[in-house]
């Protein structure tokens, strides 16, 4: 959305807050909870395509995913918000040439899956049901994905999973959270809204979502790396992360930004799953 839609936004829902703040915290979080893209595009149906599709079922949810069969290690990947299975063609064709067993999910909304909302606990569920299905011995994150895989490993403790790897990934949902309020310029009311809602629907305050907490549970061999110029998630969340996690490893870099789609970045990943 561009900045003027976004204030007008802003300023209804903050209009409406004086006269129902429940109505307009519930409509808030629908924004925040609903991506505008990651659809399959046209020109992204030839390389999904060349994979072998299944779709899983989670409640009322059909989660789509793909497999390109190898002989090798069961590699899960999981994309960010707003993106889908297409965005790894790059590092899915270098794991082809190694012969990796490659698996990848569409998230809640987006890609071929189905659903209108997402949020990173609904994705780890659903990354549970996959690796349920697919048994991973590697699972890498992008973003969400890797915050969501991260719930994943602190909620069901998979003891097959050999490795973990988190791409530009968020710690503190709280952070998400704030970032979301402050673009949006919601009042008091709404962002306290925000917060009871979570409450009301996870049983948990938006605070207990910490990955930097949660990773001090996770033993898996953890390879993290963030750019140092990250404009979408702080590069600080990767340190909160990595300080935290007793077996991991945090590789900077510089100029990638968040998409960290870079051969640099694939060589590390490729690196650390050879290793």
């Amino acid at each position: 959305m561009s900045n003027p839609i976004i204030k007008i936004i802003g300023n209804v829902l903050n209009a409406v807050s004086y006269v129902s703040p429940k109505y307009a915290s519930d409509k808030a979080l629908d924004l925040f909870s609903t991506p505008r893209q990651g659809r399959v595009l046209e020109n992204q149906k030839v390389f999904l395509d060349s994979a072998e599709a299944l779709h899983l079922k989670y409640e009322s949810i059909s989660i789509s995913t793909y497999q390109w069969k190898g002989n090798g290690k069961t590699i899960l990947l999981a994309h960010g918000w707003e993106s889908n299975t297409h965005r790894w063609e790059t590092l899915i064709t270098k794991l082809k040439t190694l012969n990796y067993n490659i698996v990848s999910l569409d998230a809640p909304a987006h890609g071929a899956s189905s659903g209108k909302q997402f949020n990173a606990v609904l994705y780890s569920e659903c990354i549970h049901l996959t690796a349920e299905h697919y048994k991973p011995d590697i699972i890498i994150g992008h973003s969400v994905g890797g915050m969501a895989s991260g719930f994943y490993q602190n909620n069901y403790q998979n003891k097959d999973l050999e490795k973990l790897i988190l791409l530009g990934a968020p710690s503190e949902f709280t952070s998400v959270f704030k970032r979301y309020v402050d673009m949006m310029g919601y009042n008091e009311r709404i962002e306290n809204g925000l917060n009871n809602l979570v409450l009301d629907r996870f049983k948990k305050l938006p605070s207990y979502f910490s990955l930097a907490n949660f990773v001090k549970t996770i033993h898996t061999k953890t390879l993290i790396i963030h750019d140092v110029d990250d404009k979408i998630i702080p590069y600080n969340d990767a340190k909160m992360i990595a300080e935290n996690h007793k077996n991991a490893t945090l590789i900077s870099t510089t100029g990638y930004g968040h998409g960290l789609r870079n051969d640099v970045v694939y060589d590390h990943v490729i690196d650390f799953i050879q290793s």
